[in-house]
């Protein structure tokens, strides 16, 4: 039996039946969902603006308030409360950074638009190939 599973949710339908499955399969874990918000670049699109901002920070929880909104709903309707983090970095790196804290990981298979998924690269493949705890995708 798994006491904490860490879901990653990016806002894609993906990642909300990650959180799914996690909720159906471990009903007695903590479920924690982390969302990762881009670094400051000036290369990266959405990124960019994040880092104009004097509060960075904040700025980050604000950008992951409507995943987090999305994943309590969700979580609602398996009467389970769920744990937030939000991270700013690279995801595949700031997924696999809080793996230690759990005894799993459920992910969605891909996330975000096509351009993300060939800019970013596979973030489920790198999570499941340096993960120290086990992995579970979701597709």
């Amino acid at each position: 039996m798994l006491d904490r599973v860490l879901v990653p949710m990016d806002g894609s339908v993906l990642s909300e039946r990650a959180l799914t499955y996690a909720l159906e399969n471990h009903p007695d874990a903590a479920v924690t969902v982390l969302t990762v918000v881009a670094e400051p670049s000036v290369m990266m699109g959405d990124a960019m603006s994040l880092a104009i901002e004097d509060d960075i920070e904040g700025a980050a929880e604000d950008r992951a308030a409507e995943v987090f909104d999305r994943a309590r709903e969700i979580a609602a309707d398996y009467d389970a409360e769920i744990d937030t983090v939000v991270e700013i970095g690279r995801p595949a790196r700031a997924i696999v950074g809080h793996a230690d804290d759990y005894d799993a990981i459920v992910i969605g298979s891909h996330g975000g638009d096509m351009v993300d998924r060939l800019f970013v690269g596979n973030v489920a493949e790198t999570v499941f190939q340096r993960s120290p705890v086990p992995v579970t995708v979701v597709r």
